[in-house]
């Protein structure tokens, strides 16, 4: 099928293209990018998006979003997590590899690339295990699976057993050129911390995670990855010392990149109030210095991506005393009306503002999407900035409803999501990709 999406303010911060232009797409690739009004009399369309008034730019890319894995069969799925994260203009979503059971083996790599197949409205990616069964003690058969196609290795939130590991999986990862990807949680800081130590946590009687949880970690695996010289992406950063940390890695020409999550960008610990178990995440809501430490991070460039890390979660999750709940927020459909926040605040230009979504994410992983230009995959998000809607958790695809932003006012609505030149999201429908 050949689609035209005609009249569209084009934005990609890879090409730098802002203005009003039409995309000509046949099959599963970007034929062309034209000036509105430019002929092509060889070009015929299957279809036409009109696009008037409307933002299109590269499909979102998440670099962190946990699906169920494929030996659990109730809840989120594969299925309703990509009709999610579709319904949020995301077409590529990377999965860590702490699913059910652990990422580790080509097998189950192979496994969810045929669910993927089945079912899935969204590309999927997957990241490998460092050590076998997440257990941090013996390393995984890495070779074996970046061959199986995974895009980088991590131990997801479980701590390895000791600094030796680490570095010995650093040098077997930068031995085969594939990236680490690493949580910073020092776990013996952490311990059975849920919140950020400090004011609030004292106030509410719950056990603290210092911000030293983070920062020691992040200054032990900067110093492997200067020995090492393997490829890292920090995941999740959330406190102000850590960027700035990474910040000198970075000037000393240390192959670091990091990203951040919406919820740390929006909140902070005092969000919590009254024991608010939707606001119990991993790494926790730090202070308001941090929030703006992080911020002006992702400002500066610092900070280049922003990921949901999303986990959908059942209700009962998120019920009984707030140490015992489970950590986690649904945040696949929220990923760019809380970005496109940061534009409204005045805290991103809107170019790096979606290329924090697109391009960053796509050069941390690897890939070939996150951009509009002539043979690029045709994975594209279209989006009215002038919508203005509010967050229902009970409305989401998602099957988690575990959002602390209900109620929020959002602008930057989603209308067409396309992913390999097909239409997967159009006006509040999920589509078929599959024949």
């Amino acid at each position: 099928m050949k689609l035209k999406i005609s009249n569209g303010h084009v934005i990609d911060p890879a090409s730098q293209i802002d203005g009003l232009h039409d995309i000509l797409i046949a099959e599963d690739k970007i034929v062309a990018v034209v000036p509105i009004g430019a002929t092509n009399t060889d070009f015929v369309p299957d279809q036409i998006i009109d696009a008037s008034d409307l933002i299109v730019c590269p499909g979102l890319i998440d670099l962190c979003a946990r699906l169920h894995g494929p030996s659990q069969k109730q809840g989120a799925t594969i299925a309703s997590e990509t009709v999610a994260a579709v319904k949020g203009g995301i077409t590529t979503l990377c999965i860590p590899p702490d699913t059910s059971p652990v990422i580790d083996t080509p097998a189950v790599i192979e496994y969810i690339e045929d669910q993927g197949e089945k079912s899935a409205l969204s590309k999927l990616l997957v990241v490998g295990a460092i050590t076998q069964n997440i257990e941090g003690n013996l390393l995984s058969e890495m070779a074996a699976l970046k061959d199986a196609g995974c895009v980088g290795i991590s131990n997801a939130l479980a701590p390895l057993k000791n600094s030796l590991i680490q570095q010995r999986a650093m040098e077997y990862a930068a031995s085969i050129g594939l990236t680490v990807f690493i949580n910073a949680i020092e776990s013996s800081l952490q311990a059975k911390g849920c919140v950020h130590e400090g004011s609030i946590s004292t106030r509410l009687g719950l056990a603290g995670i210092p911000e030293t949880a983070e920062t020691i970690a992040v200054a032990r695996d900067l110093l492997l990855i200067e020995q090492t010289g393997v490829c890292a992406h920090f995941c999740h950063i959330s406190t102000s010392r850590a960027v700035e940390m990474i910040a000198i890695a970075q000037q000393k020409g240390l192959p670091v990149t990091a990203d951040v999550t919406p919820h740390h960008l929006h909140l902070a610990e005092h969000d919590i109030g009254n024991y608010d178990a939707l606001c119990h995440v991993i790494p926790p809501l730090r202070s308001i210095r941090d929030r703006e430490g992080l911020q002006q991070g992702l400002r500066s460039g610092i900070i280049s991506a922003i990921s949901s890390d999303h986990r959908p979660l059942d209700d009962d999750a998120k019920l009984g005393p707030f140490a015992e709940t489970i950590p986690g927020i649904s945040g696949l459909e929220t990923l760019l009306s809380l970005t496109m926040k940061l534009v409204d605040d005045e805290i991103l230009p809107l170019q790096q503002a979606i290329a924090s979504l697109t391009i960053n994410p796509a050069n941390i992983l690897g890939i070939d999407t996150g951009r509009i230009s002539a043979g690029a995959p045709a994975d594209l998000c279209i989006f009215n900035p002038n919508a203005h809607y509010e967050c229902e958790p009970d409305k989401t695809l998602s099957a988690g409803k575990n959002t602390p932003f209900g109620s929020w006012l959002f602008t930057n609505e989603v209308s067409h999501t396309i992913v390999n030149g097909k239409i997967v999201y159009q006006q509040g429908v999920a589509q078929s990709n599959h024949p």
